[in-house]
């Protein structure tokens, strides 16, 4: 009587894991990574640019009303009017006011990178979580290339994070450190659930998707063209995310129906609205 093999934990091998673990980090670095410190350092100069342009209209503002009061002041004079010396507050005197932070980010497009960070904080969180389990044995044997996937992946979150915030914090607004409020305690009720490899692997698959379909939005409704640039640069990271994943669950490496069918385009059922955050 032949003895039945036991089922692998995850659908592909070590090696395989490893090299797409590699693989991924290594478009992170080399592509996405350049491109989004591009994308922020380019925001940055352009808010300091204009903080230095309305600064300097000011001062230009100031010295030329000032001017012109003189001037009124010394044709009067000239004159022999009797007029009152005391000048009516010069519109170009009053100008040079400064929005509050010197922000360009719309009320929407803060909203929306607001939540874009709290589900890159979810992410961390769920990330930190499984790896915290799987060192502790609760989901059963875990493959040694398992763990070094969610490091990277956890890593790349949290650089993420931190440019999402940079473009926040940029102009004027707080960074984000809350996880995805909406989405929180449904990943914390599913993750008390989670009991081996497969099923930690299927709630990241589910934040990755959530990250990319989310972001894919962004893409096309942000108004800010640096805040654009800086969720394009993401999104292809965290579908790559989930790549990896589908792979590990032995499906097909893309988006697709619950029954398994591949989808030609990335659906936006999972985008999280920006109603859910707040700014300030």
């Amino acid at each position: 009587m032949s003895r039945r093999k036991p089922k692998p934990e995850i659908a592909i091998s070590d090696h395989e894991l490893l090299a797409l673990t590699k693989s991924m980090d290594d478009l992170h670095h080399d592509q996405s990574l350049p491109a989004l410190k591009q994308a922020v350092d380019e925001w940055q100069e352009s808010l300091a640019e204009e903080g230095a342009s309305r600064r300097g209209t000011s001062r230009r503002n100031f010295l030329l009303g000032a001017g012109g009061l003189m001037a009124t002041g010394g044709l009067l004079a000239a004159c022999g009017t009797s007029v009152a010396k005391k000048p009516t507050r010069s519109s170009a005197v009053h100008g040079g006011g400064t929005t509050s932070g010197g922000s360009k980010l719309s009320s929407g497009d803060a909203r929306n990178l607001a939540v874009d960070t709290s589900i890159e904080n979810l992410a961390i969180f769920a990330y930190t979580q499984g790896i915290a389990a799987a060192k502790a044995g609760h989901l059963g044997k875990v493959p040694p290339a398992v763990p070094v996937f969610a490091e990277t992946a956890l890593s790349q979150h949290k650089a993420h994070a931190a440019a999402f915030n940079s473009v926040l914090t940029a102009a004027g607004l707080k960074a984000v450190s809350v996880p995805d409020p909406v989405l929180t305690p449904k990943v914390k009720q599913a993750f008390a659930k989670v009991t081996d490899v497969t099923g930690l692997a299927e709630l990241a698959l589910l934040l990755e998707n959530v990250a990319a379909q989310s972001y894919q939005d962004d893409v096309a409704s942000l108004s800010s063209k640096h805040a654009r640039a800086t969720t394009a640069s993401i999104q292809p990271v965290e579908m790559t995310h989930a790549a990896v994943l589908y792979f590990v669950l032995g499906k097909y490496p893309g988006i697709q129906t619950s029954s398994g069918t591949p989808l030609a385009f990335n659906p936006l059922q999972l985008n999280r609205p920006s109603s859910d955050m707040t700014t300030t």
